[in-house]
């Protein structure tokens, strides 16, 4: 009897092994990011993980590398290509295996891999556990625990990180032994050798201010791994998925994979809603409250759609629209930083019916300069799914409130990027345009007081989109300092047209000259 069509491997599949301690936590959002994009992911739970951390002291390497083995060839048979990914630990392993198996079934994604324990957060005695090994018993007994800033440079992913840890959720090993350590140092050293065999297409991603591993370990895979990608990140630190730099992360990968990056986004959810009762609209309201008034933005994060829209409304630098539950960390860090810390809910009000929409009145309180300011705003919500799907931020002084918080983000040293319009702007006739946009270059030059450098690069880097388009991919070979950092600035507005980079432009200059 011939065999079934069915049998035949078809598509594309990864592998996802995570790190030391942990779980698919430390891929962050990959698993549902390669889904949206088409691709079938695998994971496993390493051997002496998913328990305590005393199922550590018996593994070996040997026994992690030939669990994902196993896996990988379990998998492979499956898929016409299959891709290797790994996180930290992870990593080492995804190598590894890759070197073992001779991969060439698909591509391998090295992300943050540990070849060398150097960070800036390592203790200057590290290199004597060495020592300790030597020692019969001592190494079981010793425990390296997990301390913050848990691999995480953003103050709200790290404080999530914090309150999982406190309440007991198993998602994380808090300790590991040392005698654990001591099988990754012996992974280490076999990664080391060999890497010229890895035929397989790699991508090495690593953050510049890993506290637990510098980028000496992403360039000695690079110099190695014949045509492998390097990817450097400028704004994490060693857990790079779950980051800031993890939209950048998941976007790289992706394209590395030949899969359209836009899928890193998650698209907005469709079909109909789920019914909810009285009591369940009471329930995430008050947990809302609660939260709010906690101050434990960690907590809120459950109660949002995975596509949730918050609309912040307003001409200030925390206002605009942020698509997605991981945009609410930028909002809410934005709030955090600009007010050093500040920014407090006093008082939930009673909600209200607003249409289908439901209104929360609400007070905060800032620290402004020597005063603590203290004002209303009100919050817009739209539930669907047991969760909420859309939230307005509507202050009840708008213009008082973003003069406050521009005065705040310059005196935090976060300046403005002036993407909001005034009206006047907006109304300019197209036919006008370039007239305005050239007549607020020469008007720039004449402020009474000189922007300050951040304002400057914003403002090069409309003007560079709106007369040659989408920036360069790398900026020149030669270029210093400064001039890598406008070409950063430059690259971001990448899509943009050039009537609304000018139009940004012009927004900006009459904003500087009103004296905001």
């Amino acid at each position: 009897m011939p065999a079934s069509n069915l049998d035949a491997p078809s598509g594309t599949g990864a592998l996802l092994i995570h790190g030391l301690g942990g779980t698919e936590y430390d891929l962050g959002s990959m698993h549902k990011v390669l889904k949206r994009a088409g691709i079938q992911t695998y994971s496993l739970t390493l051997p002496g993980h998913g328990g305590s951390p005393e199922d550590l002291l018996s593994v070996r390497m040997e026994d992690w590398l030939d669990a994902v083995t196993h896996k990988y060839r379990e998998v492979a048979q499956r898929h016409e290509t299959l891709h290797v990914m790994g996180m930290c630990l992870g990593a080492l392993l995804a190598v590894e295996l890759c070197k073992r198996v001779g991969h060439k079934q698909g591509k391998l994604v090295s992300l943050a891999a540990p070849v060398f324990i150097d960070g800036w957060s390592t203790p200057w005695y590290r290199g004597l556990r060495k020592l300790v090994y030597r020692i019969p018993g001592l190494a079981a007994r010793m425990r390296v625990e997990e301390e913050e800033p848990y691999g995480i440079k953003n103050e709200l992913v790290r404080s999530i990180v914090k309150a999982k840890f406190e309440r007991g959720e198993n998602f994380h090993y808090r300790w590991v032994p040392l005698a654990c350590v001591r099988e990754v140092d012996r992974l280490r050293n076999a990664v080391t050798r060999g890497l010229d065999g890895i035929a397989c297409p790699t991508l090495i991603m690593h953050a510049h201010e890993d506290e637990l591993t510098s980028v000496r370990s992403a360039h000695l895979l690079h110099d190695a791994i014949a045509g492998s990608q390097l990817v450097l990140l400028n704004n994490s630190y060693h857990m790079i998925c779950v980051d800031n730099d993890r939209d950048l992360v998941a976007a790289t990968v992706l394209q590395f994979m030949d899969r359209d990056p836009a899928a890193a986004q998650s698209p907005r959810a469709a079909g109909r809603a789920a019914p909810m009762g009285a009591a369940d609209v009471e329930r995430i309201l008050g947990a809302y409250r609660d939260s709010l008034l906690a101050g434990e933005f960690e907590t809120l994060f459950p109660l949002f759609a995975e596509d949730v829209v918050w609309t912040e409304e307003g001409d200030s630098p925390v206002s605009g629209v942020y698509e997605g539950r991981g945009a609410l960390i930028t909002l809410f860090s934005r709030l955090m930083d600009y007010s050093r810390n500040t920014f407090a809910i006093r008082d939930v009000g009673q909600p209200a019916l607003a249409g289908r929409a439901i209104a929360v009145p609400l007070r905060f309180q800032v620290q402004d300069g020597a005063d603590v300011h203290e004002a209303g705003a009100t919050h817009t919500l739209r539930l669907r799914n047991n969760t909420i799907s859309k939230v307005t931020a509507r202050a009840d002084e708008p213009e008082a409130e973003d003069a406050l918080w521009r005065r705040l983000a310059a005196a935090a040293g976060h300046e403005p990027e002036g993407d909001a319009m005034d009206e006047a702007t907006l109304a300019l006739d197209a036919n006008a345009l370039p007239d305005a946009f050239e007549a607020a270059v020469i008007e720039l030059r004449s402020l009474p007081a000189p922007p300050s450098a951040a304002v400057v690069i914003r403002l090069t880097a409309y003007e560079q989109q709106a007369r040659h388009g989408d920036a360069p991919p790398a900026a020149p070979p030669v270029a210093d300092a400064r001039s890598q950092i406008r070409h950063a600035a430059w690259r971001l507005l990448a899509g943009l047209p050039a009537d609304q980079a000018q139009r940004r432009y012009i927004a900006l200059v009459r904003r500087l000259d009103a004296g905001d």
